[in-house]
């Protein structure tokens, strides 16, 4: 039973040391994704906008504009873990415009919105709004160099 223990301790201090990297790959994944989906938004502005028109959108022009820089910038700083709180703020709500608007006729029970992609990044979002970036991010760096 103490071998059982101690094993278990063992285990425990050695997840301690790698508590730095859920959030550096979230951050990462998910910045990578937006930051890409923003540049193709802007780099086909026409077409988003097009798409967004029919979806009914308002202002469909300035909407494709305005989620191509969110995408964009807000990758952008999830990948440098920088401001990743207040980043990950305008990333959640394009993806639930995206899921009322694009997924609506897709998501019809919480079995078809938990299987989306879009749902997947608000619930890795919101983790990294609460959790914070990590150990391995600029805001980290940041923070230790105000403390001091």
């Amino acid at each position: 039973m103490n071998a059982l223990v101690s094993l278990g301790n063992r285990i425990l201090n050695l997840s301690n040391l790698f508590t730095w990297l859920p959030p550096l790959l979230a951050r990462l994944t998910v910045g990578f994704v937006f930051f890409q989906s923003g540049l193709g938004k802007l780099n086909n502005l026409e077409r988003v906008t097009g798409y967004f028109a029919s979806l009914g959108l308002p202002a469909p022009a300035f909407q494709a504009a305005l989620v191509g820089w969110t995408e964009l910038i807000g990758g952008a700083l999830l990948i440098l873990g920088l401001a990743t709180r207040l980043a990950s703020i305008p990333l959640t709500i394009v993806m639930i415009v995206a899921i009322r608007t694009a997924l609506s006729e897709d998501v019809t029970d919480f079995s078809s919105l938990t299987g989306a992609t879009e749902y997947l990044y608000i619930v890795l979002m919101v983790w990294l709004m609460v959790a914070g970036p990590g150990k391995v991010a600029l805001d980290a760096l940041a923070a230790k160099r105000f403390r001091s």
